[in-house]
């Protein structure tokens, strides 16, 4: 491919086709490349990708295509960029395999190694495999050079310099042993918390329920644990979260909300509910639909350094001057391109292939 220019300019352009559907409406707008060719298509795979996967609602769908219209732009762009030195590479053929949790849940990685002149081999989730092969030929469109460098499979992966795996930590056992002759990032399960003290005010707490209830929880980012001081009233988190009373009108998420309470209270397990979620002291990171977990910490030196000592489990820490690295309440579902999952930086792996 040629000049890095030109890649940017093709993913700025996709950016503006996306800015057409958002969760406000969806609007055919003027002067967008190729929109008489694509437009209908996509409108169309939103729908195919909602009747595929219960969980991929019309809402959550168009979350993500906002964000990643949001990120799109020259100046995010070139902002990411001019903060790694990307030099002329000789282009290799990457694979990657995506997770398909939330959709459209590998675009960073797909952008990562098309903006860093190499070709992509993908391998998608059958849970979320309808929306970025149709992005693909719209990016094929309109950039000449990505065409015969991105390519789908559904097959064993076969002819690649390098891969991007994320799964699960079993899955991530057998990527592990499968890639170790390649140059490989492997991803393995990660969860976020939020670090309360009492002190939160109600807009807080409920922009902190955009952390626990986007996506339905089932991100990586979105926050599954909770650490609360002794003392803590639960009645002002509960409060924050009625702002998203209405999820419990989605009949799979009732559904999982009805099964885990009926289990937990046939297991006798103390827990705290509002109808339609429930906290439940655990000291595990990941915590079932409809549940969060928490756990009482002590002192705040103590929770720091169990909190680095576990860092390789957590993605996002939510927190209001508590620790380095925080994120605000109802900020971990709009990380920036340059917030790479698990810490590790892709374009920097990517520009020492060789």
């Amino acid at each position: 491919m040629d000049s890095i220019q030109n890649r940017i300019n093709a993913f700025v352009k996709l950016g503006a086709f996306l800015s057409q559907f958002s969760q406000e409406k969806i609007e055919k707008k003027q002067k967008i490349a190729h929109n008489e060719l694509f437009f209908d298509g996509f409108k169309h795979q939103l729908k195919i990708a909602q009747e595929n996967n219960s969980w991929f609602t019309k809402e959550n769908i168009l979350f993500a295509v906002s964000s990643w219209s949001s990120a799109l732009t020259k100046e995010n762009l070139d902002a990411w960029l001019a903060d790694n030195e990307l030099p002329p590479v000789t282009p290799k053929r990457v694979a990657i395999v995506m997770a398909g949790n939330i959709p459209l849940v590998g675009f960073h990685d797909f952008l990562s190694v098309l903006i860093s002149g190499h070709s992509v081999l993908v391998k998608q989730s059958s849970n979320d495999k309808h929306l970025l092969p149709f992005l693909a030929k719209y990016l094929e469109y309109v950039e000449a050079e990505f065409k015969g460098n991105i390519t789908f499979t559904e097959e064993k992966l076969e002819k690649f310099d390098a891969v991007i795996a994320t799964g699960s930590n079993n899955t991530a056992r057998y990527f592990e042993f499968y890639f170790k002759n390649k140059p490989n990032i492997i991803r393995k399960s990660r969860n976020s918390v939020a670090v309360l003290t009492g002190r939160e005010s109600e807009d807080d707490l409920q922009r902190l329920a955009e952390d626990v209830f986007t996506y339905f929880g089932l991100g990586c980012r979105s926050v599954s644990k909770l650490y609360v001081p002794r003392d803590y009233d639960f009645n002002n988190f509960f409060n924050g979260m009625f702002v998203k009373k209405e999820i419990i009108n989605n009949a799979k998420y009732a559904n999982n909300y009805d099964y885990n309470k009926a289990v937990y209270l046939m297991s006798l397990f103390d827990l705290l509910e509002n109808g339609f979620l429930m906290i439940k002291e655990d000291e595990s990171y990941a915590s079932p639909i409809a549940t969060i977990f928490y756990e009482y910490y002590e002192n705040e030196v103590d929770l720091k350094i169990k909190l680095h000592q576990d860092k390789e489990k957590i993605q996002c820490i939510v927190s209001k001057g508590f620790i380095e690295n925080e994120i605000d309440f109802g900020a971990t579902q709009h990380p920036k391109l340059s917030d790479y999952a698990d810490g590790v930086n892709t374009l920097e792996f990517l520009s020492k292939l060789s």
